[in-house]
């Protein structure tokens, strides 16, 4: 994909090859676009070097990518993600990358601690959340759709059933940011990757 370094085509790739779904694709994508957007942020905050901030923003975004790439093959909580991150770490895939899947997964016995941990927990049921608030929109375009908007979806429990809201409160709350400002963070993340996510609109 244009723009994307070796490690994150290496990652897509990989997420492609055992994801045939459009959908969970996309999730992937999304959920890679949240956590870059995160990653940038942080290597901000952290004054890190252009090296250092790609590298950084390297891990979040494959994090993203392949914290569900194992779901489509092995859909129970007794495979997911451990099969993943089984196959990842004989790659030599790193350790942070690892520990943050397993942590996406409130079921694994592995608790959010780094930074990464709680970006991918957090942005993972918002990524979804914000696809939902999209596709009911009349254009089907994810730049139509607000943060006041999201935040009052969330209340009504009859929408995006699956959605867990409190692992979207939850993963706000690790992040240390308003519910608001992690929507906003991500929705803005997503508007930016609008087409290649499907989330473009209605061409009229």
């Amino acid at each position: 994909m244009e723009g994307f370094s070796v490690r994150r085509e290496e990652a897509l790739e990989l997420m492609e090859q055992w994801t045939q779904g459009e959908s969970l694709r996309k999730h992937g994508l999304s959920v890679s676009f949240c956590c870059e957007a995160y990653g940038r942020l942080e290597a901000s905050r952290l004054g890190l070097s252009r090296e250092a901030a790609e590298e950084l923003v390297d891990s979040y975004a494959c994090a993203g990518l392949l914290h569900d790439f194992d779901y489509e093959r092995h859909p129970t909580p007794e495979e997911h993600p451990f099969v993943g991150v089984a196959y990842l770490r004989a790659a030599g895939w790193p350790a942070e990358i690892l520990h943050a899947i397993l942590a996406h997964a409130d079921y694994s016995g592995v608790r959010p601690e780094s930074y990464l941990d709680k970006v991918l927990f957090a942005c993972d049921e918002l990524a979804g959340f914000l696809t939902a608030c999209s596709l009911v929109k009349p254009t089907k375009s994810i730049h139509d759709v607000e943060v006041k908007g999201v935040v009052k979806k969330m209340k009504d429990k009859g929408f995006a059933r699956a959605v867990k809201r409190e692992d979207m409160t939850q993963g706000a709350e690790l992040l240390g940011v308003s519910l608001e400002e992690h929507v906003g963070v991500c929705l803005g993340a997503m508007q930016g990757k609008a087409g290649e996510l499907g989330l473009g609109g209605i061409v009229a």
